[in-house]
């Protein structure tokens, strides 16, 4: 019988207190080998601690860290053999762009012919090949962050972490970096963890997402797992909006489903796979999932809800409303040109939702 391969990254049960603060509280991760893992949370919620914590400059107050199978939690950062990329960058100032990424290849005394072909190389890789003469103060935000990029891939560490490289720049730019950054990924094969609170980002750019909140992991999944099928109130308010809707349990249906009743209406939701605790559930209803038309519809009709436009926001190819509904006020999210209808305050409409849009969703842990 063929053993189960061990995971190319392992978290186990890692904290790391500051006094009474725990900043990770027990975490457990685990990453197969060529990943794009993105650790997504709000500030402070220890996203980065961790990731100080496996780069080496965060000890740990207990736990273990094995990087494919051998144990690293113990170890500095120089004997762990990671390419970090800083969110400020950290670049010499006082050397040009070929110095820089010569950098680590230097503290490992490699010979010069070797350092000049690798450097070469990560100079070519970022597309950054005739800036190389440069210093860092001559160079955009997005050459900069290059840089750094290929300073830390010019030794093919087994292991890249990104600490939010893409904060300081600006939406277009970020947007362009972004795409850079997947395809470098797929050529190279490498094994990326990276930062962010940026949802859009994470979404974009991961083939693995953990949502971290309050020094926990709360949730771990593909992007499309993570958004369309939140477990917690929290991650479904976290990654993107969701109307969160307060439902009671009427019954099962043949087919597995939740049968459910909320202001009157019928719902249908995926049972979840831990079962409602008591008659009471929460459920997460994306605003671009409803649809919304003119007037009033047959009253107490599954997956329909009769209300009036509280306000309504143009931005261009969408438009986002908000209705007064019996479930609450929801917020919709329709595409502009399939509205159909003049919107004004106080207009009665029907929105409606496929079966399959309601996720259950648990409360949030204390």
């Amino acid at each position: 019988m063929t053993q189960p391969q061990e995971p190319f990254l392992a978290v186990d049960r890692l904290s790391k207190r500051y006094g009474e603060t725990r900043a990770i509280d027990d975490m457990s991760l685990t990453i197969p080998r060529g990943e794009f893992l993105t650790l997504l949370g709000p500030s402070g919620s220890g996203k980065t601690t961790l990731l100080m914590a496996i780069a080496g400059f965060v000890t740990p107050s207990s736990g273990s860290i094995r990087l494919d199978g051998r144990e690293i939690a113990g170890l500095p950062p120089e004997k762990r053999d990671l390419g970090v990329v800083f969110q400020g960058y950290a670049l010499f100032p006082h050397m040009t762009v070929a110095e820089n990424v010569a950098f680590p290849l230097e503290v490992r005394r490699l010979p010069r012919p070797e350092i000049t072909r690798l450097v070469a190389g990560a100079l070519e890789t970022v597309q950054l090949g005739p800036l190389a003469a440069r210093k860092p103060a001559e160079l955009s935000g997005g050459q900069q962050q290059r840089v750094a990029l290929a300073r830390a891939l010019v030794f093919s560490p087994p292991l890249i972490l990104l600490d939010e490289p893409l904060s300081a720049l600006d939406k277009q730019l970020r947007g362009q970096l972004q795409e850079e950054l997947k395809g470098l990924h797929r050529r190279l094969g490498a094994t990326f963890v990276n930062v962010t609170h940026d949802q859009d980002e994470a979404l974009s750019m991961s083939t693995l997402i953990a949502v971290i909140n309050h020094g926990r992991i709360v949730q771990t999944g593909t992007p499309l797992d993570i958004y369309e099928r939140p477990r917690t109130v929290f991650v479904a308010n976290f990654i993107g909006r969701s109307n969160i809707v307060e439902a009671e349990l009427a019954g099962r249906e043949p087919d597995g489903r939740l049968a459910l009743r909320a202001g009157g209406a019928t719902l249908f939701a995926e049972a979840p796979a831990d079962p409602p605790a008591g008659p009471k559930v929460k459920l997460s209803l994306r605003p671009e999932k409803l649809t919304v038309a003119a007037g009033v519809a047959e009253a107490g009709a599954a997956n329909r809800i009769v209300g009036t436009i509280a306000d309504y926001t143009y931005h261009g190819n969408s438009t986002q409303l908000t209705v007064e509904t019996a479930l609450g006020r929801l917020r919709v999210e329709e595409q502009t040109w399939r509205l159909g209808f003049p919107l004004g305050a106080g207009q009665p409409v029907t929105l409606g939702w496929a079966e399959d849009a309601p996720v259950v969703v648990a409360p949030d842990a204390p």
